[in-house]
């Protein structure tokens, strides 16, 4: 597995996957694998979203994600058809599932309860802010929500500014520690990209990359390629 080469560290490595159609959504996620822990399927990009093909090509652990619009997507359709794609995804034996932390509070009930009967997969509540990185303050907040709403793992991804952006971000780890809740922190931007790599430093659950340079599904996102050699360079320094 593609984390075997970061030394302690015992983060994930997920390449996202945004495509607009199936076949090529396959393709890339199949010739990203030996990078890959994880590997993220983007519903919202694909004109036509499902859930079986993808559990059916790719053997590597798969996580799901409806983005809409008002988090940063790309999905317009109506929240209940939204959210019943991932309700799909959780019935159809993913590993992971990601919800929104500001979606309905009982549609993420729903989903963490229906996680739970099946056995798995992992729930992964999210926020993000594409603009700026909130005080510390506000960004404790989100995450005890988070850590109070039944998911498994919390996902905080904020743009950063600078290195003080960087700072308060990363420091929720220490917090995700303390409570034994599996945090994914980092940032966006240029001035965050460090975080996509010192976030599995300081035991952060997951980091995400891009199956190639020009693919990116975030500012600042690495290729998976190149956030594997900065891990190796890391490795290597110990």
């Amino acid at each position: 597995m593609p984390h075997a080469i970061k030394g302690s560290a015992a983060g994930k490595i997920c390449v996202s996957i945004a495509r607009p159609d199936i076949t090529s959504a396959i393709q890339a996620a199949q010739k990203a694998q030996p990078n890959a822990d994880v590997i993220e399927i983007r519903l919202d990009s694909l004109t036509e979203p499902a859930i079986e093909p993808f559990m059916l090509a790719i053997d590597t652990p798969l996580l799901f994600t409806n983005r809409p619009l008002w988090e940063g997507g790309l999905c317009r359709e109506p929240e209940e058809k939204r959210l019943d794609l991932l309700m799909q995804a959780v019935q159809g034996g993913a590993s992971y599932v990601d919800i929104e932390l500001n979606s309905d509070e009982s549609a993420v009930r729903r989903l963490c309860e229906a996680a739970s009967k099946k056995g798995g997969p992992e729930i992964i509540i999210s926020w993000h802010n594409f603009t700026e990185t909130p005080g510390t303050a506000e960004l404790n907040d989100i995450f005890s929500r988070q850590h109070n709403s039944g998911a498994h793992i919390g996902k905080i991804v904020t743009m950063a500014h600078d290195f003080n952006d960087v700072l308060r971000v990363l420091q929720l780890q220490e917090l995700a520690h303390r409570q034994g809740f599996p945090l994914i922190a980092f940032c966006m931007g240029g001035a965050g990209m460090i975080s996509r790599l010192a976030t599995l430093e300081l035991g952060g659950f997951m980091t995400y990359a891009a199956p190639n340079a020009g693919d990116a599904t975030a500012p600042g996102q690495l290729a998976a390629a190149d956030l594997i050699n900065c891990l190796k360079n890391f490795a290597h320094a110990d």
